[in-house]
């Protein structure tokens, strides 16, 4: 036995120090006599506090909060009439990838469901090297130029006299400057819709903002915008429930990932293109492709399918993957190239720049998760955290004692685009249209969801203590729409304003949430509320109903453990209906038996929360008499109300569409 050997198999299971020293005892310091003083000569008590005392390291200034996962992608057919970038040219191939979603506003320690923008960051690792497509859930972006995104942050981030509010946009800062910043309309009516509130990210559309280029073998280059669209549909919360979710549960979309991962259900997106070719790049009148403030109408240029994510492992660690993953704009391979989109072009320097701090110093990507898959051959050296040992004499190029070279052919080449121009600080006058796209993305939206955002609006702004600021929020809003700049008005003070501009009249179906056709229910939760007497067989019965189709049922009782079933038996429960909420659950169920529950305040209020939120709601027999407690109208013609003996396959149907949001909810108590 070697003498390596020999140690490993002395040390191995034992409790050691980072030196490999084996340790006794980690429960107490060591002392001169059981109560006198510690004494300094103890190195595993100094270690272990060191180790505590440096654990954390900075959080990101934004998308602190998230949740990651690992994955696979595939493309569906070769675009090598597009792009040479491997990963979109080989069906056979599967690529692994990393994939972190987060919220902006909030801290590490802040809440899964905030009114906020969401991260969608993908790590793609190619056999050509690491492709980072980071973006969002929404297509556009606040602002044009990078140079204002510390303004927006510092505006958007709590007010730094007081450290508030938290993971919230609610505050005179943050809309203060966006009412001086007319470039941020467009984003804003996003952040008042739902898409600000996704059901979960399972559920939750990606985009890659910027217009980038990819490019084939002969060089030739054509526009191209990424988009994710979810298997599942994308679906939201409503603002109430969000935040009521927020206090039940602040974990809430972390968890939903995590679980359906860890129970075989892997999340899917489709990946689609954009593609405009290069000499389509002025076609469109008032959209001009640099600017990240615009979006390209699916009717304009329909968006094509071309490979499918699935996320199929959870990390092993949370802070050795989802916390120092690094995700990178400038991390392109061959094949993909940028545009001069000027908030792009910052987003190189800024995202590569942070990670010094973050992560503590230019080795960063030598971290596992960031760690290639492809060769890494370069004479980068030294600095903090080095963990490669490098071999040879030769550390430079050229040289004559080593055989590095550097790459040819198959290399990563630049657009040879012709560049020309004064050096000066000007926007150009085809990024001037603030309002119009505004409009679009109002013009496409549901009667419901228009409702969403006028009160999203009132909120937030009825949160702003100066007044002026809402005055010019609504006369913004006036140039939008002035039906929308109205209702907003109405609600928080302002005079109606004079109407001053009309309303161009397009929309987009694309934009809008209430088209989305019926989805698969499965891993959706249906909280199927039980009690003393309830009748075994309907239990029995909705339970493999639903199951069947992949839904996650869970009984709730009035106390954990068992209830008395009609026929005598036990039945136990899942858990208690006070430890949780209708929040955090998709339906409510009902059925027959449980005399007792209509006088339960906690299950009147699970069935009248749900239907207030637009969820199914179902109940069968003495179930119903719940539903009247909770002034839920019996009679009303809702394909979402299963008044039904045998509710099952009705509440599945009502379950593949997200929520009926055309309720009149005006006689349910708050």
């Amino acid at each position: 036995m070697t003498a390596t050997s020999d140690h490993r198999a002395f040390n191995d299971g034992a409790l050691s120090t980072d030196q490999g020293i084996p340790i006794a005892d980690t429960d107490n310091s060591l002392r001169a006599g059981a109560r006198g003083p510690s004494l300094l000569e103890d190195f595993h008590l100094r270690e272990k506090l060191m180790r505590f005392d440096h654990e954390r390291i900075p959080e990101r200034v934004v998308h602190a909060r998230g949740a990651g996962a690992h994955g696979v992608f595939k493309v569906y057919e070769p675009l090598d009439e597009y792009t040479t970038a491997d990963f979109l040219t080989d069906p056979d191939a599967e690529t692994p990838v990393f994939v972190r979603f987060s919220t902006v506003q909030g801290s590490r320690g802040s809440t899964d469901t905030p009114r906020d923008v969401r991260g969608f960051a993908t790590k793609f690792y190619t056999r050509q090297g690491n492709f980072d497509l980071v973006g969002n859930n929404m297509p556009v972006f606040f602002i044009q130029d990078g140079i204002k995104f510390p303004d927006l942050v510092h505006a958007l981030k709590p007010e730094p006299h007081h450290e508030m509010p938290q993971a919230a946009s609610a505050h005179d800062a943050f809309w203060d400057f966006v009412s001086l910043q007319p470039e941020t309309m467009h984003h804003l009516i996003w952040l008042m819709s739902d898409r600000a509130l996704p059901r979960s990210y399972r559920m939750m559309q990606g985009f890659g903002v910027h217009t980038f280029r990819l490019v084939n073998g002969h060089g030739h280059s054509t526009f191209v915008k990424f988009h994710w669209t979810p298997a599942l549909g994308t679906h939201s919360l409503v603002f109430d429930e969000a935040q009521k979710i927020s206090g039940k549960d602040p974990d809430f979309n972390r968890r939903d990932l995590w679980e359906s991962i860890e129970a075989g259900v892997f999340p899917q997106w489709e990946l689609g293109v954009q593609l405009i070719p290069q000499e389509q790049a002025f076609a469109f009148d008032d959209i001009d492709l640099l600017d990240a403030t615009k979006l390209i109408p699916e009717e304009l240029v329909p968006v094509t399918p071309v490979g499918r994510l699935t996320l199929n492992r959870n990390p092993d660690n949370f802070f050795a993957e989802t916390e120092q993953v690094a995700f990178c704009v400038g991390n392109v391979v061959p094949g993909i190239d940028f545009t001069d989109d000027p908030l792009l072009q910052a987003r190189l320097f800024s995202y590569l720049d942070t990670q010094l701090t973050r992560l503590g110093g230019p080795n960063f990507a030598q971290l596992p998760i960031n760690r290639p898959h492809a060769p890494v051959r370069n004479h980068q050296q030294d600095g903090l955290h080095q963990q490669r040992v490098p071999v040879g004499r030769a550390n430079y190029l050229p040289n004559s004692l080593g055989g590095d070279l550097p790459a040819r052919g198959s290399g990563f080449g630049h657009v040879p685009e012709m560049v020309d121009g004064p050096k000066e600080r000007k926007r150009s006058v085809t990024f001037a249209d603030h309002y119009s796209q505004a409009t679009l993305f109002w013009n496409s939206m549901s009667t419901w969801e228009r409702a969403h955002i006028v009160a999203a609006y009132r909120f937030e702004l009825g949160k702003v203590d100066t007044m002026a600021i809402r005055v010019r929020m609504v006369e913004h809003l006036n140039r939008v729409d002035h039906d929308l700049a109205v209702a907003v008005a109405a609600g928080i003070g302002v005079e109606e304003p004079v109407k001053s501009v009309d309303n161009h009249g397009r929309s987009s179906a694309a934009l809008s949430q209430a088209v989305t056709a019926p989805n698969a229910v499965a891993t959706r939760k249906v909280a199927v509320l039980v009690g003393d007497g309830v009748s075994a067989r309907a239990v029995v019965r909705l339970r493999d109903v639903l199951g069947a189709q992949g839904v996650t049922v869970e009984l709730l009782a009035p106390v954990d453990g068992t209830v008395d079933t009609d026929d005598g038996l036990p039945m136990e429960v899942t858990r208690a209906m006070n430890t949780v909420a209708s929040v955090l659950y998709d339906a409510v169920a009902v059925p027959d038996g449980a005399l007792t529950l209509a006088a339960d305040g906690v299950a009147v209020n699970f069935a009248a929360e749900a239907y207030k939120h637009g969820k199914a709601v179902a109940a069968s027999g003495t179930g119903e008499d719940v539903l009247r407690r909770a002034h839920i109208p019996l009679d009303d013609p809702d394909p979402a109300l299963v008044l039904d003996a045998d509710p099952g396959e009705r509440l599945l149907a009502a379950l593949a569409t997200h929520r009926n949001f055309d309720r009149d909810v005006s006689a349910i108590p708050a």
